[in-house]
């Protein structure tokens, strides 16, 4: 059941109310019954476990060790090629 938050404007106190969807929206305030707004707040919903985008879609990236390997392998071909036409 979801929890609403509703801050009075008369009093200015806040406070949570367990309602079920389909239930109409609290009109009063508790503590004095004057006109009460509903708030919208942050969810604290987490996806955990395998089967989600950012444990298995998110895109790997590559160890550091493999980064270091290809940068190796890229300076050596390069070395072995020549002087470019940009370093004379």
């Amino acid at each position: 059941m979801p929890i609403y938050e509703y801050k009075c404007q008369q009093c200015g106190k806040e406070f949570e109310e367990f309602q079920g969807i389909t239930e109409p929206a609290i009109t009063q305030c508790r503590f004095c019954r004057g006109p009460v707004s509903k708030l919208l707040s942050l969810s604290s919903f987490h996806l955990k476990g395998s089967g989600w985008y950012v444990t298995d879609y998110g895109g790997k990236k590559p160890s550091t060790r493999e980064s270091k390997k290809e940068k190796t392998e890229k300076t050596a071909s390069a070395e072995k090629a020549g002087p470019s036409k940009t370093d004379t």
